[in-house]
């Protein structure tokens, strides 16, 4: 089946929550990420895609807003951004860095991948990272490939290649893991062992799966739901000492009303003590050194088995 495409090839057993240790004694870590890609479907950003009234209020009036309240709540964001977005925003995404957020890939146009054969998804990465590290002066750490409007499955997309070359290009880690709600290793050679840190992420806690559809409205989107999903997900897992991340869309989340809701919920969460607020590099960078896959991926042989008529 589709959905079984480039997914980890074995099982990994998760830390328990006491087992779970943040810098400095914190009892949680709070990540947030900024999508700023314009991309409706797999094929990409279109010229269209950007000249939209719903592109310019989310480039403008949106991630200012958004950008107000990470201030406001001294709140440190992942930005991710397709690289043909960063060359026309060029000044924008600097800004972004000079607040002390990250700048990670999303990819060249937020294409899927797994409509490209290996030899031109490496191109396509290769040019990303060439076109990022120009207009950030950093190399970029963090891939992410968050899902779009048109997506078939909420997870977003990755071919059978991407992990391999992410390694094979010097990524730190994937930005969108679906395996657990901590850091983990997203594994693409069981026998060697080989895989990639990734991040947590879950379509739960994306604005976009509230705010954003359908596109013309029909009475089904709901802020209020979405506030309430963050509030439950962030005090279970400040309870446990676990790992909580939310993703925003400023064309979604910068609208008056949703920002207003945005920031009573940074302000619900600043009131607790003991938060740790990494950018996606900081995180990855600390669960290497922490976690390494050296000591703490566990693996056995995948349960998956293949069955005659099991469509896969």
């Amino acid at each position: 089946m589709p959905w079984k495409d480039g997914y980890t090839i074995s099982d990994e057993t998760s830390l328990a929550d006491d087992d779970v240790r943040w810098p400095d004694g914190a009892r949680c870590a709070v990540a947030i990420t900024v999508d700023l890609s314009l991309a409706e479907d797999g094929t990409g950003i279109r010229p269209q895609d950007l000249a939209s009234a719903q592109a310019l209020f989310a480039m403008n009036d949106g991630l200012a807003e958004v950008r107000a309240a990470l201030r406001r709540h001294d709140l440190k964001a992942t930005i991710a951004v397709p690289a043909v977005m960063a060359d026309i925003y060029a000044g924008t995404i600097r800004a972004l860095m000079a607040e002390g957020h990250e700048i990670a890939a999303e990819g060249f146009r937020h294409e899927d991948v797994s409509r490209l054969d290996r030899d031109e998804e490496r191109r396509h990465l290769a040019r990303t990272t060439e076109i990022l590290t120009r207009v950030t002066g950093v190399r970029p750490a963090g891939w992410f490939t968050l899902p779009r409007p048109g997506d078939p499955f909420a997870g977003g997309s990755i071919s059978r290649h991407t992990v391999d070359l992410l390694l094979e290009a010097g990524y730190a880690y994937l930005g969108n893991g679906l395996a657990d709600d901590i850091p983990h290793y997203w594994v693409s050679d069981f026998a060697r062992r080989r895989c990639i840190l990734a991040l947590p992420y879950y379509y739960h806690f994306d604005d976009r799966f509230f705010l954003m559809f359908p596109a013309k409205g029909t009475g089904l989107e709901h802020p209020d739901a979405l506030a309430r999903n963050w509030r439950a997900e962030f005090d279970a897992q400040y309870k446990r000492g676990r790992h909580f991340h939310m993703t925003l869309h400023p064309g979604g989340a910068g609208w008056c009303n949703r920002a207003q809701l945005l920031d009573e919920f940074l302000g619900h969460m600043r009131g607790r003590p003991g938060l740790w607020n990494p950018t996606g590099g900081e995180c990855a960078r600390y669960w290497r050194e922490t976690y390494p896959a050296a000591t703490h991926l566990k693996l056995e042989p995948s349960i998956w088995r293949d069955y005659p008529g099991s469509l896969s």
